[in-house]
């Protein structure tokens, strides 16, 4: 019978370290050219929205193949569908319903893309959403964390988040009461905010800083200060593929630094330099590398 899993089927803090050990063989298999990653795949529904497919998988002794499709449709609920064969028998192993997942998967690609100092230990938080759950419990997972701040618009929002992440985490998660206050002095900056303008410039971080930033950001609107960028001795990303084929230009296209973006499965297999020195600032750029949610959801089937 094949495995379906839902949301409340992937809670417990050991998932995210799952996803991480799994998404760091799955960066190692893209430096290898053992991963199967193209950009993702709109279907458009006029006046509706679209169904957004990734399609990707794993080669070598074990592999896997399989798709994510997730909808933009308007609505108040939205769910995404993850299927994962084994390709060496035609198995299904299993089916993912629900947002958790991508939730992880994302947070995931953060802490094995983090960049930070490894004696890192406070955490500026810009955004109190899922992603921003999720990335935060990423760094946790790779850094020996002592306190967070977040801020978000909804005073109400940044409490919950505070109160939920202290207690999950057990490191001082406190609000803040702006962004330049949450990132003041943060040695990791995370992003994760739908804003369409610049939340955080140059100005506001320490030199050493690590900074995610999390999602689709073109030059129609992004959350980060171009001068982050131009500061930042490395600038990485899990998929430069996927930078390329937004309708609209990536937000660092034309800044003269989008030239300087290195593949993380090029850092994290030693092919391309990552943090040099303690002063270095660095910049991830998550875009959601596809077929690590296939890699993620069998490395979650095989254990529960």
């Amino acid at each position: 019978m094949t495995k379906i899993l839902k949301d409340q089927d992937l809670v417990g803090s050991v998932l995210i370290v799952v996803a991480i050990d799994a998404l760091e063989t799955a960066f190692l298999a893209r430096a290898g050219n053992r991963l199967i990653s193209p950009p993702r795949h709109h279907v458009s529904f006029p006046d509706r929205g679209d169904l957004v497919f990734t399609v990707g998988g794993v080669l070598g002794e074990k592999p896997l193949a399989g798709f994510r499709v997730y909808e933009t449709f308007c609505g108040a609920e939205h769910s995404q569908i993850v299927a994962v064969w084994s390709a060496d028998n035609a198995k299904l192993k299993g089916i993912v319903l629900g947002e958790r997942l991508g939730n992880l998967r994302t947070g995931a690609i953060g802490g094995v893309g983090h960049l930070s100092a490894p004696d890192a230990r406070t955490v500026g938080i810009v955004g109190s959403g899922a992603q921003a759950r999720s990335q935060l419990a990423a760094a946790a997972a790779v850094r020996k964390l002592d306190r967070a701040r977040v801020y978000s618009r909804d005073e109400k929002n940044r409490a919950a988040f505070a109160a939920e992440m202290q207690q999950a985490l057990g490191i001082e998660v406190e609000p803040a009461g702006s962004a330049s206050e949450a990132v003041d002095g943060a040695d990791i900056v995370i992003c994760a905010t739908t804003s369409r303008m610049p939340v955080i410039h140059a100005r506001d971080l320490k030199p050493g800083v690590h900074v995610n930033t999390v999602g689709p950001k073109t030059r129609a609107g992004y959350e980060l200060g171009l001068d982050i960028a131009d500061v930042a001795a490395v600038i990485a990303t899990d998929s430069p593929e996927q930078t390329r084929a937004y309708a609209l230009p990536f937000f660092l296209a034309g800044s003269g630094n989008e030239h300087r973006m290195a593949d993380l499965a090029d850092i994290i297999a030693g092919k391309a330099a990552g943090r040099g020195s303690p002063g270095d600032t660095t910049l991830f750029c998550s875009v959601g590398l596809a077929g690590t949610e296939v890699v993620v959801a069998s490395a979650i089937l095989d254990m529960l």
